[in-house]
This record gives structure tokens, sequence and C-alpha cells, in this order.
């Protein structure tokens, strides 16, 4: 989930960004300071992540800051944190990851099944999340939206804003994108289908309903891997309108001559969280750098950097005019959206991909 685009500020605005900006240094010098004796014990700090923009952007607001003052260095691996390879590594006995981008429903799957291990809560606050953005196994150290991006020239004066827009093939035509995988796609077909978007109307997920209705419009779509690929397919013009990570189409938004848009309208907010496979080799030095990335100034500085929306509500606070239409959190862009239920689809999208491949792919 990357986003490199940046607003342009004048006036207050610059000064503001100058000041959260360069408070990170004193910010981060102040968390590290904190868990510098226990980070001390590890050699490194190994974070997988997804790649892209995302290893640039996460060693730049999190990781070179951390090595810095802990004198732990940070290293990026961005070949994606998936199920499969973590429950290897574990099963294996050889875990080379230390923290994993990945989300708090993966948290509580991978947690439950015994192969990460629980977050070090003496280390670690609590506090510095949302309620609710954090279980035994995971906390959340950012926050995206899947969202409805469009073609503005396509559509001109009458952008879709709504997902049932998007299911509407003959006054919205051309080619749709959803994702391959079950999370995002579901929750717009049931907003499609008219169920509100808020998390307590839309969970539990009346699954049949859903794939009903993706099985509707399945010949009028293609099916995303990638955030690359998701941009790929609007850029090109390949599709006229995608589900997608509002960090993709914050980039597309804010390129040069851009044609794609995107609406916050019925989006769905996802907490991100760290998880830590069980046997990692920093052990529990990994809990300082964890504590660390949740400074509000670091968590503003991802904000700038990709677009991924701080986890902290203290950061949400902070954060300069010009980046609050990046952020997914921010008051009026989060009024319109679903937060997903990470019990949820813990406990059923696995089961549910299944059934999601078949109509898909039939």
């Amino acid at each position: 989930m990357t986003d490199d685009g940046s607003m342009a500020a004048t006036g207050g605005n610059q000064l503001r960004r100058r000041q959260v900006i360069g408070g990170v240094a004193a910010a981060t010098l102040a968390a590290a300071a904190v868990g510098a004796t226990k980070a001390e014990a590890a050699s490194r700090i190994v974070v997988c992540n997804w790649g892209g923009e995302g290893i640039k952007a996460q060693s730049a607001a999190w990781g070179q800051p951390f090595a810095q003052h802990s004198g732990v260095p940070v290293e990026f691996d961005g070949s994606g944190p998936t199920f499969g390879k973590i429950r290897t590594m574990v099963e294996s006995g050889n875990v080379v990851w230390d923290v994993c981008d990945a989300n708090l429903a993966v948290a509580i799957d991978l947690g439950r099944k015994g192969y990460l291990e629980k977050i070090d809560w003496t280390v670690v606050d609590k506090n510095k999340v949302r309620p609710g953005f954090w279980n035994d196994w995971g906390v959340s150290h950012f926050v995206y939206s899947f969202v409805l991006a469009y073609d503005k020239v396509k559509f001109k004066d009458k952008p879709p804003r709504t997902w049932a827009d998007f299911w509407n093939i003959k006054d919205f035509p051309g080619s749709r994108a959803l994702s391959a995988r079950t999370l995002g796609s579901l929750e717009a077909a049931l907003m499609a289908d008219g169920v509100p978007a808020r998390k307590e109307a839309l969970y539990p997920l009346d699954e049949k309903r859903a794939l009903a209705k993706i099985k509707a419009i399945k010949d009028n779509c293609v099916y995303w891997s990638s955030g690359a690929e998701s941009q790929q397919l609007m850029r090109q013009g390949e599709v006229s309108m995608a589900l997608m990570w509002h960090t993709r189409a914050t980039t597309l938004r804010d390129e040069k001559n851009s044609h794609v848009d995107f609406t916050w309208n019925q989006g769905l907010m996802i907490p991100a969280g760290w998880i830590v496979p069980k046997g990692n080799p920093a052990g529990k030095a990994v809990f300082d750098f964890i504590a660390f990335t949740q400074t509000p100034s670091t968590q503003i500085e991802l904000l700038r950097l990709d677009g991924s929306g701080p986890a902290n509500p203290a950061a949400s606070a902070m954060i300069p005019d010009d980046l609050r239409d990046k952020d997914p959190a921010y008051g009026p862009n989060a009024e319109v959206q679903a937060v997903a239920d990470p019990l949820w689809l813990a406990d059923n999208q696995d089961r549910v991909y299944n059934d999601y491949v078949k109509i898909i792919s039939g």
C-alpha cells in the first residue's frame, strides 16, 4: 500500500508541516531512549512488509530513526508476510522475520493457531491505538481503506459515488476491478445491495447475499492481486473504476495530468497491525521497535510519505491541514466509511474465500 504523492502547502500549513516533521527527531529520540537498553540485546530487527514504496516510507519514518537512536539496525523484506510463509517458518524453526505488516484479522487467525508471539503490553501501549484496534497478537500501526476509484475524464460531471453506481453497468459503463481476495469485495457488494456503511450493519457479513451480488457483475470485472496491479489497471484505462486501497488511489489522483479520482463515501477502513512470528530472532527486543512506531510524529511522517493513516489518535489530532485529505481516519473521511470487523474476518474469510474464487473464476 503505497502513495508517494505529496500535497503543496502554503503559509501556516507549511510552518505546521515543518514543526510536525521536525518534531520526529525529538520524539523518536525520546521514544528510543525508553527501549534502548532492551533493544541493544538484538543484533538487528527484520521487518517484513508488502514492498514497493512501503519499504521506503517505513524505513524513513521508523527504521532509520529507530536504528539511529537505539543502535539496532532495522532491515526490510518486501516479499510479503503471507500466512503460508509465516506458518512454514514457524513449523520449520527457521524464522527470519521479527515483525510483520499484516492486519488484525490475520493476527487473530495466526495467533489462535500458535504461530505468533503475544504482544508485550508492558512495552507496547494499548492507549496509543483506537479502541478495538488491538488484540492479543496484533496492534495497529496504521490505518488504510478500500475506496471506490474512478476515471474522472470518462464520467465527467456524473462520477460514481456509491457501490450501487459501481454495480450499475448501464449508467456507468466500462470494466471494473475488484480484489482477488474477499476483503473489501464482499463489503462493497453488500453496500451496493443497500446495506448501510456501518460496521454493525455489515457484520456479520451475509456472505450468500454478497456472493450473489458479485456473481451478477463478474463478467464485467477483472481481479487484482496486488496494489501495483490495481494502479496499473486504472492508470492505463483498462477499467473505468476500481475497488482499491486509498493509498494507491491517492497516488494516482496526485500524479501529473491524472485522470483518476476517488471517493471516501462507503469506504472500508482497515486497522493494519504489527504481528510477531513465534520464535522471532530478535526476541523481546522487537517490542521496543513496535512501541517506537506508536510515536505520533512518526506516524504523521508515514502519512506524508505513503498515505497510511495514523493509528494513534494523538497523531490524528496533530495532522497538518494539507495532509487530511489522505487520512482515512480524519473526521469527515471516517464518518462516511465502515470499519472492518477483524474477529468476523478471522473466523470466516478463509472459508468464504473458496466460494469467492469459484464465482470469479467460473
